[in-house]
């Protein structure tokens, strides 16, 4: 007997950003529960590629070809390609081939988020719909739009390989006594590199920056970087980090992730899971994850930061990453998903 399919569609899917990671972790968790899982994207490593889907997509998809790539979907988890107002056409399009379908629709940002985006409607719904969000801020914002959400937060690998801490900093050129400070986000404007380089400064650490410019914030990287006091480097180059992300958490002293916004904020849980100090910004739903119980210093805090870092305390560490086990574990991810498909009434196989 067949498998019943769940098809993932997003702009671009495969890659590094959050929403693609988080999308390859629920495709597991479907997967789990006994789906069979089909991506599809305007670009990316997928299983079905729609031109027209990307977000610079210079024409929108004809209709046909996004029919053809989710028709023979039992149920279809739109990752943020109705959520945030990149490429209109092309949402508009994958919402008319839903309507009274089942589909998931996954938000990880919304318009009114967006300084840029503010002035956009709301997500589209429809009675066959399920709307989840991945905190709790998002949920009530729907809600005052009218639109009923669940909340699945990002799940981790509380378990997952060690970084080799010594042969990264080798590959970077440091010695034992240098400090590093990492930043796992991309640059762009939200992202507030300049607080993470500050941060570095202070501490008279070498300043990583894991990952590219994006949304043309090329130029202004340059200029942060001719200005910078610390040492920068940029991307993970042909260190072991470009093949594993737990070895740029191992090679590094403290994670910093000064963001003004973000829909969730990855690294602070990563952060967490390899046992490393956090300095983070302000953005709002960091209050909401540090309700949990987390440890965290504030990313312009360098005086606790460096106390921290002359005498580590192995116990703070310890307790985030039993926060993260107890409440973020990639291993539930599947149970939460078969609740929220259940209260759908969407059949499991």
């Amino acid at each position: 007997m067949a498998r019943p399919v769940v098809a993932i569609v997003s702009f671009r899917l495969g890659g590094s950003d959050g929403v693609a990671v988080e999308a390859r972790k629920w495709a597991g968790a479907l997967s789990t529960l006994g789906f069979d899982v089909r991506t599809v994207a305007g670009e990316g490593p997928v299983d079905r590629i729609v031109p027209g889907l990307g977000i610079a997509a210079p024409e929108p998809p004809a209709p046909d070809a996004v029919r053809a790539a989710l028709d023979d979907a039992d149920i279809v988890v739109v990752e943020n390609l109705c959520s945030l107002p990149l490429n209109e056409a092309a949402a508009a399009v994958v919402a008319h081939a839903l309507r009274g379908r089942p589909a998931l629709l996954h938000h990880h940002d919304l318009p009114w988020q967006r300084p840029q985006y503010a002035s956009h409607p709301p997500p589209p719904d429809d009675p066959t719909w399920v709307h989840v969000t991945v905190n709790d801020l998002s949920r009530r914002q729907l809600a005052h739009h009218g639109i009923a959400a669940t909340v699945v937060r990002n799940a981790f690998d509380v378990d997952g390989p060690a970084g080799d801490r010594a042969a990264t900093r080798r590959s970077l050129g440091l010695g034992p006594g240098d400090r590093l400070v990492l930043q796992p986000t991309r640059a762009i404007p939200r992202k507030n590199v300049a607080g993470g380089m500050a941060l570095a400064q202070a501490l008279g650490a070498t300043f990583w920056l894991l990952g590219p410019a994006e949304d043309g914030f090329g130029p202004e990287l340059e200029r942060l970087v001719a200005a910078a006091g610390p040492p920068c480097i940029l991307g993970p180059g042909a260190t072991a980090a470009a093949t594993g992300v737990e070895h740029a958490y191992a090679a590094c002293d403290v994670v910093v992730l000064p963001s003004t916004w973000e829909g969730f904020g990855n690294p602070a849980l990563e952060s967490a899971v390899h046992r490393r100090p956090l300095a983070v910004g302000p953005y709002p739903v960091a209050a909401e994850l540090a309700a949990f119980g987390f440890r965290w210093f504030a990313h312009d805090d360098a005086p606790g930061v460096g106390a921290f870092l002359d005498a580590p305390d192995a116990s703070l560490l310890e307790h985030n990453h039993g926060t993260a086990r107890r409440h973020f574990a990639l291993d539930d991810l599947p149970h939460r998903l078969a609740r929220v498909l259940d209260a759908a009434g969407w059949a499991l196989p």
